[in-house]
């Protein structure tokens, strides 16, 4: 069973950083684009940044010179990077995956930013 499971959220001082990751799981053959998108309530899910399988990033230009994406092909996790934090950053973060030719969402992980 293929699955996404997403670590290193939790509560974070306004200007702090944290670094979460995803690892995919199951029986895969192949993985095409990795990335993060987050949620808060009441708004849509949006992009937060997807790299290639030749680790090349895309960002929401919003996010650029705060966020870093990265992944290990050989282990078969993402990362998200995420430095000068801000109070509105606060969401559920999302990693997704396109695993054989399907697309999966991993169970999502809390991150919080007090200011």
């Amino acid at each position: 069973q293929v699955q996404l499971v997403e670590s290193g959220g939790g509560l974070v001082q306004a200007g702090g950083s944290l670094r979460l990751s995803c690892a995919a799981s199951g029986n895969i053959f192949t993985i095409n684009v990795m990335g993060w998108y987050r949620q808060t309530p009441g708004k849509q899910r949006e992009l937060v940044a997807t790299i290639t399988s030749n680790g090349r990033p895309n960002f929401a230009e919003s996010l650029k010179g705060r966020f870093t994406i990265s992944r290990d092909n050989a282990k078969k996790m993402v990362y998200l990077q995420m430095n000068s934090l801000k109070p509105e950053d606060t969401a559920i973060y999302y990693c997704n995956a396109i695993i054989n030719f399907q697309n999966y969402w991993g169970q999502g992980t809390q991150v919080t930013v007090s200011s």
